[in-house]
C-alpha cells in the first residue's frame, strides 16, 4: 500500500495548484510589501516577518499570468526554506487534501510555457485537476523564461 501525501492547496488565476504541506512554514492575509528597484519582475517586495526579512515571489507573474488588480485579495505564503526565506503570493489558500501516489499524471497538454515548466505533474480531484508546483523551479528566478517587466 502506498503512502498518501498531503498538499495544501491554492488558487492562481483559474489553476488550482499544491505544495506539499512540510513546504509551508505559514500563511499570511495581510502583508504589506516594500518594493524592491531593478528586481526581477516576478519579485513583489519585500515583508518583515517578525524582524526577518522575506522575498515574497507573484505566483501569477511567475507564471506569465495576468495581474491582479491591486486592490484584489491575495494571501502570502512563507515556504520553510533551506537558504533564504522566500514567500509567494497567491489568490487564495484553500484546503489541504491526501492523494494517492499513484495516481500521479503529467501535466496536462493545456498548460502551456513558464507555467508548464512550474509543474511536475497533476493528480485528478473528484472536481478538477490538483497541480503540483515544483518548487525549485518556481523559487529559481535565473532560469525563468520569457519574462519582461
Amino acid at each position: 500500500m502506498t503512502e498518501q501525501k498531503q498538499y495544501c492547496t491554492l488558487r492562481v488565476a483559474d489553476l488550482l495548484l499544491g505544495i506539499e504541506v512540510g513546504e509551508i512554514q505559514e500563511i499570511i492575509r495581510d502583508t504589506s510589501f516594500m518594493p524592491v528597484p531593478m528586481a526581477h519582475p516576478a519579485i513583489r517586495g519585500l515583508i518583515n516577518l517578525r524582524g526577518q526579512i522575506v522575498t515574497a515571489i507573484d505566483l501569477r507573474r511567475r507564471a506569465g499570468l495576468a495581474t491582479n488588480d491591486d486592490g484584489a485579495d491575495y494571501m502570502t505564503m512563507v515556504l520553510g526554506t533551506a537558504e533564504e526565506p522566500l514567500a509567494l503570493v497567491v489568490d487564495s489558500v484553500g484546503d489541504v487534501v491526501e492523494v494517492a501516489p499513484d495516481t500521479f499524471e503529467s501535466p496536462p497538454d493545456t498548460l502551456r510555457g513558464e507555467a508548464r515548466r512550474m509543474i511536475d505533474g497533476a493528480y485528478k480531484l473528484e472536481r478538477e485537476l490538483l497541480l503540483v508546483l515544483n518548487l525549485r523551479v518556481v523559487l529559481d528566478l535565473r532560469s525563468a523564461a520569457g519574462e519582461s517587466a
